[in-house]
């Protein structure tokens, strides 16, 4: 049994990176829909977490009040000690008990749900120099085990480790629109800036009398016949929600602001394409 020792300070550690921004806070009170979550939301749990686990939990310890001061409303914490079943995401091996802490919805009576031999999937970093501790990556990061979420985190996580996979968006380095020899024919290119420096480009061809069609190219080489990713991919992810909202002027590079104005309405119709990240 993994029993709890200097359970504040591994508190502090639990949570130091995990805790809710305030909006979250809001938002998360009250007990948990036992549902399946969206792409985007799987999405944004798997490439964050360096640590994905099937388990179940075998021990349930509330925690006192004065370890859990910083509690958002509407949950208590507890800490959690649960048997490994299956290593989704991870390097190395892993024991076959691990422990964690983690904040958990209650009950319009302020009950907590029944946890012990609960199957969950948990997305997480390892704790340094405990191998039998972990630190979960966010507030919601145990989830209620269905088929369903387990097949869309392995197979996010097989995208998200592959080969090649799209790398995380961070901006737009800059964007201009070539017109074409005839009226209302022309390219925009869109160059857009990620975590790892690797190219990601967008791009969207004009021909007149049809609707501009658009692609994006992942390398050095511009291929415009490549179209559009899929929706549900962690391509289509890394642009749905890596994308800003509207390209900045900073971004445009014409002194023409007929092509400016062009460039820009490209981008828009990207992100109408692109839909929500949900």
């Amino acid at each position: 049994m993994i029993r709890i020792q200097n359970v504040a300070i591994y508190c502090a550690l639990a949570f130091s990176a995990a805790a809710p921004a305030p909006a979250q806070t809001r938002q998360n009170q009250g007990p948990a829909v036992v549902s399946a979550p969206s792409y985007a939301v799987v999405a944004g749990q798997v490439v964050r977490a360096p640590l994905i686990l099937d388990a179940r939990i075998r021990e349930v310890t509330k925690l006192d009040p004065d370890q859990a001061r910083d509690v958002a409303p509407g949950r208590g914490r507890f800490y959690i000690v649960a048997d490994v079943l299956a290593l989704i995401r991870g390097n190395g091996a892993m024991p076959t008990r691990v422990a964690y802490v983690a904040d958990i919805p209650l009950d319009s009576r302020g009950k907590a749900p029944k946890l012990k031999k609960q199957r969950v999937l948990l997305f997480a970093r390892p704790v340094p120099g405990r191998a039998d501790q972990i630190q979960l990556t966010g507030i919601d990061s145990q989830r209620n085990y269905l088929p369903e979420t387990d097949a869309l985190v392995r197979g996010i996580t097989r995208e998200a480790v592959a080969a090649g996979a799209p790398p995380a968006i961070t901006g737009v380095g800059n964007a201009f629109h070539v017109p074409g020899s005839l009226p209302g024919e022309g390219e925009t290119q869109i160059f857009l800036t990620t975590e790892s420096n690797a190219p990601v480009s967008l791009q969207v061809i004009r021909r007149p009398g049809v609707n501009p069609r658009w692609s994006v190219s992942l390398g050095d080489i511009v291929d415009d016949s490549a179209g559009p990713p899929a929706v549900n991919t962690l391509l289509w992810y890394r642009l749905a929600c890596g994308l800003p909202r509207r390209l900045s002027p900073e971004a445009l590079e014409s002194d023409d602001p007929e092509s400016s104005r062009i460039a820009a309405e490209d981008y828009a119709m990207v992100l109408r394409a692109l839909g929500p990240c949900a």
